[in-house]
């Protein structure tokens, strides 16, 4: 049998109707009628009772549809596998995530993929503060929603999905904290917690900055490997840091204040992975992450580039 001729037949074994049948096969009513003919000639017998009232299936036609129906889903099934295979999204897939925010869309993309491709299923983990693309680059990770810029020559990535303002986290009892609002060069004024461990410059800059616009040199404090060790560190009036907003709502600690900026640049955020390496379940990660984040009022897709 061919395989329009076993799909008419069990949908009409189903429907016993022709004009829904062909509704649902896109065909006409002649067409469905042609394919169920074709078929009885090739099996030698009728395979539905038909009158002006109802269609019925015929004790041959009830026997034929029982012996196909598992073999035709397990056709549909083993198509379906191959295609998400070829697709590479029938896999595990690794997602580290930077912060909690991060984190968030993370897993808001990771529930959308498990009703749009159940065959992808996401494991998810916390990129480490002091070694922010050692696990990426090990294989630990086959891609991460982190912090902008990214500037490595193996990495590669897309736009931006979302921008947030910064703030900065200090000691309560500082005078700063009493403010509304502060400004790069307000940093000349407290030492900034340095981040311990494999971070390239750019990178360190971009969150420890040497220096104000105006050309003032910021101290260092001590160095952190992880948001807990730098919320003690402030509190106990040790250093401050520069954070992403969302640090206050999810950080939240007696002894510590988050101060917005009025100059400070936004914090981007993207998709990066492994140069040579953006799978089809990469992609189809990244599209549902972008799907995810478009109605986010911190979207700004298509706006930085991941790249640098």
């Amino acid at each position: 049998m061919e395989r329009d001729e076993v799909e008419c037949f069990l949908l009409l074994a189903e429907e016993l109707h022709f004009g829904r049948t062909a509704e649902r096969m896109r065909l006409s009513r002649a067409r469905v009628s042609q394919l169920i003919q074709r078929t009885e000639r090739r099996v030698g017998a009728p395979l539905f009772v038909r009158t002006s009232r109802r269609v019925g299936l015929t004790a041959i036609g009830r026997q034929l549809r029982a012996d196909l129906e598992p073999h035709h889903r397990a056709i549909d099934a083993a198509v379906e596998r191959a295609a998400a295979t070829a697709r590479g999204i029938d896999s595990v897939l690794h997602v580290g995530f930077a912060n909690p925010l991060a984190g968030e869309i993370v897993m808001r993309a990771t529930e959308a993929l498990r009703v749009s491709h159940p065959g992808l299923a996401v494991e998810i983990c916390e990129v480490p503060l002091g070694d922010p693309y050692g696990p990426l680059r090990k294989g630990e990770f086959d891609v991460q929603l982190t912090e902008l810029p990214v500037r490595e020559e193996d990495l590669g990535g897309g736009p931006a999905l979302i921008a947030e303002e910064r703030v900065l986290a200090i000691a309560s009892a500082h005078p700063l904290a009493a403010r509304d609002s502060v400004s790069l060069e307000d940093l000349a004024d407290v030492p900034l917690l340095t981040i311990s461990g494999e971070v390239p410059d750019y990178w360190l800059e971009h969150h420890v900055p040497a220096r104000t616009p105006s050309g003032r040199a910021i101290s260092r404090g001590p160095g952190v490997t992880n948001m807990q060790e730098a919320l003690m560190l402030a509190a106990g009036g040790k250093g401050a840091f520069l954070a992403p907003a969302h640090t206050g709502t999810y950080f939240a600690r007696p002894g510590v204040a988050y101060v917005p900026f009025t100059d400070a640049e936004p914090v981007g955020y993207g998709l990066v992975w492994r140069a040579g390496h953006g799978t089809g379940a990469v992609a189809t990660f990244a599209r549902t992450a972008r799907e995810v984040t478009r109605g986010d009022p911190r979207s700004v897709a298509g706006v930085v580039s991941a790249a640098g």
